[in-house]
């Protein structure tokens, strides 16, 4: 990997949970920890002082949550939230958050975890991008977010949220596929299941059942497979 410093916060009213992720910080290659808080009041006047690329967050902390924490927060380091339950995660990404991890982390959960939020600073700080590079605006955590539909692996649609998943991170938006289907260019991107639209450029391998990109299994519906084979093949 990259030689990339990331400096961490680890965020968290429990002591324990505090050192178990701190240790996996002093461990880890690319991480460096900066400062511990045990409240989200202690890290607003500790964020002056620092300046952080990672926070490692805890939701439900006496005074302030840690989503109110991010609300008071002018700037925004990238979040992976720790949290002991699952129900926040659909809000968790109306934060932009790089990854939800549920306690107890395991290491290979929370190196996936950095490995997204390297991935995400490079392309932040290290990226050049064309400037023809086509891109379409989706509304997150009420700003407008640029995606470029190169790096746009697939979206799948989840109840009334749309999922986004990109080389660099995935994220839940509230919306309806049929909206970003008319929006994605039709030659690139094809309705391949009634909850996926795929990036027919990172198609690897495909049956009758299922497509793979980057090493997922997505469904392909039976009367969508002779659509998707002339697809790739006009897209070759």
């Amino acid at each position: 990997m990259e030689e990339i410093l990331l400096k961490c916060a680890v965020v968290d009213d429990s002591s324990l949970q505090r050192l178990s992720i701190v240790k996996m910080i002093k461990d880890h290659p690319n991480l460096t920890l900066v400062a511990e808080y045990n409240n989200a009041i202690e890290t607003k006047n500790g964020l002056l002082d620092n300046e952080i690329d990672l926070i490692f967050l805890d939701i439900e902390m006496p005074i302030l949550s840690g989503f109110e924490l991010l609300d008071d927060l002018p700037n925004q380091p990238q979040i992976v939230f720790v949290t002991g339950k699952t129900k926040y995660a659909y809000k968790a990404f109306d934060y932009s958050a790089t990854d939800y991890l549920q306690k107890p982390v395991s290491k290979e959960r929370f190196n996936n975890a950095t490995i997204k939020a390297i991935n995400m600073y490079k392309l932040k700080n290290q990226a050049v991008l064309p400037e023809d590079e086509d891109f379409i605006f989706v509304k997150s955590n009420l700003k407008n977010r640029k995606v470029f539909l190169n790096r746009l692996k697939y979206i799948q649609a989840l109840g009334d949220y749309v999922k986004f998943v990109t080389e660099d991170d995935n994220f839940v938006v509230l919306a309806t596929m049929k909206s970003f289907e008319k929006e994605l260019p039709s030659d690139k991107f094809m309705r391949t299941h009634k909850s996926y639209i795929v990036n027919l450029d990172k198609v690897e391998r495909y049956n009758s059942k299922t497509i793979e990109i980057a090493n997922e299994k997505l469904p392909l519906s039976r009367h969508k497979k002779n659509n998707l084979i002339e697809a790739l093949s006009n897209n070759a």
